[in-house]
């Protein structure tokens, strides 16, 4: 059964963000301003130790790193819907706060601060700091603010892709499942009007055949809602199939199936050829008393796997306007499921190679399971 799509969702923080990488981004763009200062100062042959501009700006970005990233921990999420009123009621205010306490805190730190001055007391540096500093504090602030905004509408962004891309898988679910809903009953329809016709010539036959389409049920039912299965698996169907056509035509028919077996493990779309070999019957094989031949071949070349069902029954001309020119429910159905599971990598084509002579060739990207199974059907190893 298909998941309901969940409309709230965790949206996952930037690695950025993690308080670590985040503080310590801050404290490495601090020392890189500390270096372009103390570069700054040697071309006007000012004297100031490199370490004590490194510790200064290391302090001074630390303290911002740490104030954002709270910023961001605790209003993240009200920061990225702020309104214009919110941003100037709230958030201005904020940042003339913030500025100044940063600069508190970081004059208490460098009592030495700043070199070659007066000695000035605590206010009085402070003062000074603020008057050279405040709007640099402010442009930190603004730029964390417009940081978080962006990492918001990213957020935002590959969110409504990922519930896009959700819906899209679950619309294409819900389309194979109605597919598959619809192609069951198509082929119990058709099998069940066989076997009444059978019943009014040859009974045993008809019985036999109403226990061979059992077998059949009960695989289809032990497959469930499965999209795609092992090849053997889908060749293992369709010899039960080929037995229960071989009740009804009692030898019009011959049968060839040829499987490269290191293709027996390939994923398939389930019930791909049934339908397939089902048309060649009902509209190849039902006007001919004889020297039927059907040919199921399945190889590889290259990257795509080949499936190919030939019948010399009645040709694609005498059954114009009929569901053997591909018009059917069931080749109409499975040109739909590989058009969804393929897109353009697939391929399907009916066409009268001779006179009388019909070949339907599907062609699809191979693919395997992620482990290998040992059960075999030993198709085309004699």
């Amino acid at each position: 059964m298909l998941k309901p799509l969940s409309i709230t969702q965790t949206r996952t923080q930037p690695a950025f963000m993690h308080p670590a990488i985040f503080v310590s981004a801050s404290v490495l763009l601090g020392m890189l301003f500390a270096l372009q200062e103390w570069m700054s100062v040697r071309l006007w042959n000012y004297h100031i130790s490199i370490w004590v501009l490194l510790k200064a700006w290391a302090v001074q970005y630390f303290l911002w790193g740490v104030i954002c990233w709270l910023m961001w921990r605790w209003f993240g999420p009200r920061i990225q819907q702020a309104n214009a009123v919110w941003i100037v009621t709230r958030v201005l205010p904020l940042s003339i706060v913030t500025s100044v306490v940063e600069e508190m805190v970081w004059v208490a730190c460098f009592p030495h601060l700043p070199i070659n001055h007066p000695h000035m007391t605590y206010w009085q540096r402070l003062a000074f700091q603020l008057d050279g500093e405040l709007i640099d504090s402010m442009v930190i602030f603004w730029c964390a603010f417009c940081l978080f905004r962006g990492v918001g509408y990213y957020q935002r962004f590959r969110q409504e892709k990922d519930a896009a891309a959700q819906l899209s898988v679950q619309l294409a679910q819900a389309q194979m499942a109605a597919l598959r809903m619809q192609l069951n009953p198509h082929f119990l329809f058709n099998t069940m009007n066989s076997i009444s016709s059978l019943m009014r010539t040859d009974i045993a036959a008809a019985d036999t055949m109403l226990e061979q389409l059992g077998n059949l049920l009960r695989i289809t039912l032990e497959r469930g809602e499965v999209q795609f299965i092992r090849l053997n698996d889908e060749m293992e169907f369709v010899e039960m199939y080929l037995a229960m056509q071989e009740q009804r035509f009692m030898g019009r028919v011959r049968q060839q199936l040829s499987v490269n077996p290191e293709l027996h493990d390939a994923l398939v779309p389930a019930m791909i050829l049934q339908p397939i070999i089902e048309n060649a019957y009902a509209h190849g094989f039902s006007k001919l008393d004889k020297n039927g031949l059907l040919v199921i071949q399945v190889s590889r070349k290259d990257r795509y796997l080949t499936l190919s069902v030939f019948n010399n029954g009645s040709g694609l001309q005498s059954n114009l306007g009929t569901s053997s020119n591909g018009q059917g429910v069931g080749l109409a159905n499975i040109k739909s499921r590989l058009q969804l599971h393929y897109g353009d990598e697939q391929t399907f084509s009916i066409r009268e190679v001779a006179r009388d002579q019909v070949e339907v060739t599907i062609t699809l990207p191979l693919q395997f399971p992620a482990r290998p199974t040992d059960k075999l059907t030993g198709f085309g190893t004699s």
